[in-house]
């Protein structure tokens, strides 16, 4: 990889009790931000990755009759063991594309499963949008109870218990040239009412931005799960069926420019999963090295979640192939704002960190509305 080339990472922080707090708290932010070619020799690329939110996945069961002040511990656990019925996307709030997914229907059941004695890992759906590929991974054994998984040495929630993850297409992975797949593996639980499911995403490279191939509909892909203090490691052929043709796809090559920051938005690509961003800042000689990045607002003024992306750094210019949760709905348009970051652990942005000047209103077309 160019020394000038790495990946966001992304910051893990400490999950609220407050089941009111909304998506947008929740939500994944990248943990660092692309800064001048000084920053980028110096980063590590960190390729196993845990996303830092919880998605809530609660069924809803008669909210009257099972609340704290009815329910005994044993129906708990009763309502802990009832089969999923319906898409378990459905359910997360803090990736609104993910939810569209499961309440659209766009998720695949499948059903891949593998065993060693008496452990299973088990994935039951997917969702693939031609950008992101999700999937479900199911976990039975006798030392993983509500969430917490027993190593052998210490009991670990199931997340941190993940060594290590191998995602590859047609035998390339994400450390190939040539493979369709970038960055790193992203997890994170799928929630108290599931807590031993964890969700799994990849990020596909963008056509003729940083690959030359094209993404094709569907795809299988080779996944291998290595968790801590089982020496088999677990491998498992997952089929993935792109599940919608309704992308949006603009080039509003719309550009800003104030105070020696010069802000371009070239390419737009929105799914009802996710919604895409190759944008860049120009910086002039005189301009000092702040920490850039772009937050993005629908119609209804709600600003979609961060996931991650990929940045690079040439010369004085900085350019970033972002990802972002889709907004619920379908938005007349998109405001894109600059800003500073100032704090890596803040949630969000607040408004002295929005860069004056640079920000760009696109339209989308009639046909999305």
């Amino acid at each position: 990889m160019d020394q000038s080339k790495f990946d966001f990472e992304l910051k893990e922080y400490k999950r609220t009790k407050d089941a009111t707090m909304s998506p947008l708290v929740r939500a994944r932010l990248d943990e660092t931000y692309a800064s001048l070619p000084e920053m980028s020799r110096e980063r590590k690329v960190q390729r196993l990755r845990k996303a830092p939110y919880v998605a809530a996945a609660a069924v809803i069961l008669g909210a009257t009759v099972f609340t704290s002040g009815f329910i005994s511990p044993v129906m708990a656990q009763s309502i802990k063991e009832i089969p999923f019925v319906g898409s378990l996307f459905s359910f997360i709030e803090a990736d609104l594309g993910l939810r569209a997914a499961g309440e659209q229907g766009l998720s695949s059941k499948v059903n891949r499963s593998i065993s060693h004695q008496d452990m299973k890992l088990e994935v039951t759906e997917t969702v693939f949008d031609g950008t992101r590929a999700v999937y479900l991974l199911s976990v039975t054994a006798p030392n993983l109870k509500d969430g917490m998984f027993d190593t052998g040495k210490e009991v670990v929630k199931l997340s941190d218990a993940i060594e290590n993850v191998t995602f590859t297409i047609d035998g390339k992975g994400q450390d190939d040239p040539s493979s369709l797949v970038t960055g790193g593996s992203f997890f994170y639980t799928a929630g108290e009412s599931h807590p031993n499911y964890l969700i799994f995403e990849e990020i596909l490279k963008t056509p003729g931005h940083n690959s030359t191939s094209m993404i094709p509909d569907s795809f299988q892909a080779e996944v291998v799960v290595k968790l801590a203090g089982i020496d088999q490691a677990f491998k498992l052929d997952i089929p993935f069926q792109k599940a919608t043709n309704d992308t949006l796809r603009l080039k509003p090559n719309a550009i800003q420019s104030n105070d020696g920051i010069s802000f371009e938005v070239s390419e737009v690509n929105v799914t009802p999963v996710t919604t895409r961003l190759l944008y860049s800042f120009k910086l002039n000689g005189k301009t000092s090295d702040p920490f850039i990045r772009a937050a993005l607002f629908d119609d209804q003024g709600r600003q979609l979640t961060s996931l991650h992306g990929e940045g690079e750094v040439k010369d004085n210019t900085l350019t970033f192939d972002a990802r972002y949760a889709s907004s619920q709905g379908q938005p007349k348009y998109f405001i894109i704002k600059p800003f500073v970051v100032k704090d890596h652990s803040a949630e969000t942005v607040t408004d002295d960190q929005f860069i004056k000047g640079l920000e760009i209103k696109v339209d989308l077309p009639e046909q999305n509305k």
